[in-house]
């Protein structure tokens, strides 16, 4: 965490990371636009972002995109925060979700260590038996292979073919899979209206991947759920429960306990 706080103490890296969250997914090109400093500075700037892990990048053809990473403030929210009583964890909260936030246009990317091995996160991410227990008792299921159906369940409900499919599977490095369209038991969670669940029902269907690194003794997870509409009702939901599930998905692979419950 040292190499966290070192990057936060520069205004000039902070600026940076305000102006990823406001608009996640820009090129060198487009900060620079946006900030009173040179290229050189901008990159170098990123550069101590990206190895502090609080940015982390995609390609686009051949641009590349920095987003900001919310794991490593979860790794601070679950050394210290979690400590103090709801009111004040709640309050300081507060920070963590801004810092979460990002244009509804773009890609949700998350990245993690865990000190654990490919093979049993692999694990983690495909059997029931683990999936439940950092998933609030839903989650997915499949056989995982490419091409499969996968089900889903919501908060330990019966599992439901909400038509999402198996893209990629290759263990122990990487599981990709379609994400569902909006549901009727989603409108009654959320008050939805009739008219309201069919014009979200218009959008776009997004997807998730999962990319499994060895990073020493530990594994590098990069979470990617991509291919949202503008604007989309569904990239706003997947930015708040994603943060959660997968601290919990480390809490329990590294301690056998899950970090965040309700």
């Amino acid at each position: 965490m040292d190499d966290v706080f070192r990057a936060l103490a520069d205004p000039s890296r902070r600026a940076l990371l305000d102006a990823l969250r406001d608009r996640g997914g820009q090129s060198l090109r487009e900060l620079c636009d946006g900030l009173a400093m040179t290229r050189q500075a901008v990159a170098k700037h990123l550069g101590v972002l990206e190895e502090a892990g609080l940015v982390v990048t995609s390609w686009h053809g051949r641009e590349k995109h920095h987003h900001l990473n919310a794991a490593p403030i979860n790794d601070v929210a679950d050394r210290w925060i979690r400590r103090y009583d709801r009111a004040r964890a709640e309050a300081l909260a507060d920070l963590k979700t801004a810092l979460e936030e990002t244009e509804m246009t773009d890609d949700f990317v998350y990245v993690t260590y865990i000190r654990t091995t490919p093979e049993k996160l692999w694990q983690a991410l495909t059997d029931p038996a683990w999936i439940t227990r950092y998933f609030d008792g839903g989650g997915p299921r499949s056989d995982w292979a490419p091409g499969s159906t996968v089900l889903w369940s919501m908060q330990g409900e019966e599992h439901h073919d909400w038509d999402q499919r198996v893209l990629e599977a290759d263990p122990p490095r990487r599981l990709s899979y379609s994400w569902h369209n909006y549901q009727p038991e989603m409108a009654e969670m959320f008050g939805w209206s009739d008219e309201r669940l069919a014009e979200l029902q218009q959008e776009k269907i997004s997807k998730v991947t999962f990319d499994i690194e060895p990073a020493g003794q530990a594994v590098k997870l990069t979470v990617t759920h991509d291919d949202f509409a503008p604007g989309s009702e569904m990239r706003a939901g997947v930015s708040e429960g994603w943060p959660g599930i997968l601290s919990n998905l480390k809490s329990v692979l590294e301690t056998g306990e899950i970090a965040v419950t309700g």
